[in-house]
């Protein structure tokens, strides 16, 4: 959708907010990132509003004065939608569209826009309806504006209540429906995996957008969807690849992003078992991104969350070639060396080699050190393999 003409494209503003304890810089690259999820989603943003504040109201999230900037930006740029960083309630999402007259999202109204687009299967498609409906539920009243209950008369209470209720009770009719179809749908799944036998499984993990597609494809020769955008897949693929002998099958999971929300963590269950069933995880990591430590640490969060953060893990610093240190001149004295500073060798030698054992450093896009990273998956997937295996050992000596 990013391809189309920049006139066609809704019109967006996004807004953040600081708290106290808040990194300045960090919320800066959340917005950076909430404007790349607006573009994925089929926007453009405008402008980029931030407010400092200790607490957000409980009623608008933001305080008047920039509720009222907000509004005169909204009318002198005919935006149609303005896109909230953290989530909001039922209240303040109310409060805003009436002071606003324009749609008003969170960040997790739009990630679960973004799957609704992504979603090509029915089993996807089903997931994301799913996480639709629970996070839609809560927020109905809201959504029954054209009511305009608050104005009273004749007519205007009882049935509006009615009408609530009756879409209410429709929701959760349909939360039940999907969730029993995706429990039928849970079941086989499982019964393919148990079917896999005991074959050693790896499991690409990381953060949205990382690469974790293009490096599927390379290792296992096929043709799985890649593209530079955010939550290119939503299907796990799995495909079975051999190398030295040794057969595996490699699976390419659901990108993790920070706040994922609940929602979609519940209803992706059976994507995520892909991951919890794994023997070995590749944590891909898009080193040219200049959050990248932040992203390593939102993925092993979900790990932990799901139960996961105890297996085995190894580092894939991926996009090597796209990475670009800063560099401090010569007749400088006052720019102190920072992390940023560092080169690819640099990066090799500090805690990246410490955890979990080696980390390896490739372009899947160039196929840099691939070879590398082959040699030493197959170490991996060997210590493994002779466990469930041992009368063929001796045919991988």
């Amino acid at each position: 959708m990013l391809d189309i003409n920049k006139k066609s494209l809704e019109k967006v503003i996004i807004v953040g907010l600081i708290k106290k304890a808040d990194d300045f810089n960090q919320s800066i690259e959340y917005l950076d990132e909430l404007e790349f999820l607006v573009r994925t989603a089929g926007g453009i943003v405008v402008k980029r509003i931030t407010q400092k504040m200790i607490v957000p109201n409980p009623k608008t999230f933001i305080g008047s004065g920039k509720l009222h900037h907000i509004k005169s930006l909204v009318k002198l740029n005919e935006v149609s939608s303005v896109v909230f960083d953290d989530e909001l309630s039922a209240t303040q999402q109310f409060n805003l569209e009436k002071l606003l007259k324009s749609k008003i999202m969170d960040r997790t109204a739009l990630i679960l826009d973004i799957f609704a687009q992504r979603a090509k299967t029915s089993y996807a498609r089903t997931q994301v309806e799913l996480a639709q409906y629970e996070y839609f539920l809560p927020r109905l009243k809201g959504l029954w504006t054209h009511l305009e209950r608050q104005r009273g008369g004749i007519g205007m209470r009882g049935p509006g209540e009615t009408e609530i209720e009756t879409d209410r009770r429709i929701v959760r009719d349909k939360i039940s429906l999907l969730k029993k179809k995706l429990i039928s749908i849970d079941k086989q799944m499982k019964t393919q995996r148990n079917n896999r036998g005991s074959i050693v499984r790896v499991a690409l993990v990381g953060y949205t957008n990382v690469g974790k597609s293009t490096l599927m494809n390379i290792l296992s020769k096929s043709n799985v969807f890649a593209e530079n955008k955010l939550f290119a897949t939503l299907d796990t693929t799995v495909r079975k690849v051999v190398i030295e002998d040794i057969p595996f099958l490699l699976s390419d999971t659901v990108g993790f992003i920070r706040k994922l929300p609940t929602q979609l963590i519940e209803s992706f269950k059976s994507t995520l078992d892909e991951i919890h069933e794994a023997d070995l995880l590749l944590h891909i990591v898009d080193i040219s991104h200049d959050c990248f430590e932040n992203h390593i640490n939102s993925v092993n969060l979900i790990l932990k969350e799901i139960g996961c953060s105890d297996k085995k893990i190894v580092l894939v610093f991926n996009k090597i070639d796209a990475y670009v240190p800063e560099i401090i001149e010569e007749d400088d004295l006052v720019t102190n060396k920072t992390s940023k500073h560092y080169t690819i060798k640099e990066w090799e030698k500090t805690w990246m080699s410490r955890i979990n054992g080696k980390a390896y450093f490739i372009s899947a896009l160039k196929k840099e050190k691939i070879d590398d990273l082959k040699k030493n998956i197959f170490k991996e997937i060997k210590k493994i393999h002779i466990t469930r295996y041992p009368f063929n050992n001796h045919f991988l000596n």
